[in-house]
C-alpha cells in the first residue's frame, strides 16, 4: 500500500469516526426529553411503574426555595418516597407542565433545564424550574438527580 493510500485510509477512518460520534450525540437531547416526558406522564397517570426504571439507584431529589423570611432553604428527599407518592391513588391529577427544554450534553452527562407549572387538577399549585442531571450508561439515559425551585408568585 502506498503512503498516499495509507493517509487517505486514515483520513477516511477519522471522518467516519467523527460522523458516528456526531450522530450518536444528535439524538441525545431528544432521548433525554423523552425520559423527562415519561416521568411526568407517569405522574399524571399516578403510575409509579413508569418512574422506577427512569432513575439511577443513587438518584437525588432536592428543592431550593425562599422561606417566608427570605432565607434560602434546601430540602432533600428520597427518590423512593417520591416514586411511592406518585403511585398512590389520588382524587386529583398531579400535572407538571413543562414549558421548554434546554438540554446540554457532553458525552455521558446531560443537563436539562425545564421551567414548569404544577397543577392539581386544573388549579395552579406552584411553578419554578427543574434541573435534571442525566447519566448515560450502556446507551440508556437515566436521571441521576433532580433539583427544583418552587414558588407561588410570578408563574406564567
Amino acid at each position: 500500500m502506498t503512503h498516499y493510500k495509507r493517509i487517505m485510509l486514515l483520513l477516511l477512518s477519522l471522518a467516519l469516526s467523527c460522523t458516528a460520534q456526531t450522530q450518536s450525540t444528535d439524538d441525545d437531547p431528544a432521548a433525554i426529553e423523552a425520559v423527562i416526558k415519561t416521568l411526568f406522564d407517569g405522574m399524571r397517570a399516578a403510575d409509579s411503574t413508569y418512574l422506577t426504571p427512569l432513575f439511577e439507584e443513587t438518584a437525588t431529589l432536592q428543592s431550593v426555595f425562599y422561606n417566608q423570611d427570605g432565607e434560602t432553604v434546601k430540602r432533600s428527599s428520597e427518590i423512593a418516597g417520591f416514586i411511592t407518592a406518585v403511585g398512590q391513588p389520588k382524587d386529583q391529577v398531579w400535572d407538571e407542565r413543562i414549558h421548554s427544554y434546554d438540554i446540554n450534553v457532553d458525552g455521558p452527562l446531560g443537563i436539562a433545564w425545564t421551567p414548569y407549572s404544577f397543577y392539581v387538577d386544573e388549579q395552579l399549585s406552584h411553578c419554578g424550574v427543574n434541573v435534571f442531571t442525566m447519566v448515560k450508561n450502556d446507551g440508556v439515559w437515566k436521571i441521576s438527580g433532580i433539583t427544583d425551585t418552587r414558588r407561588k408568585t410570578n408563574c406564567e
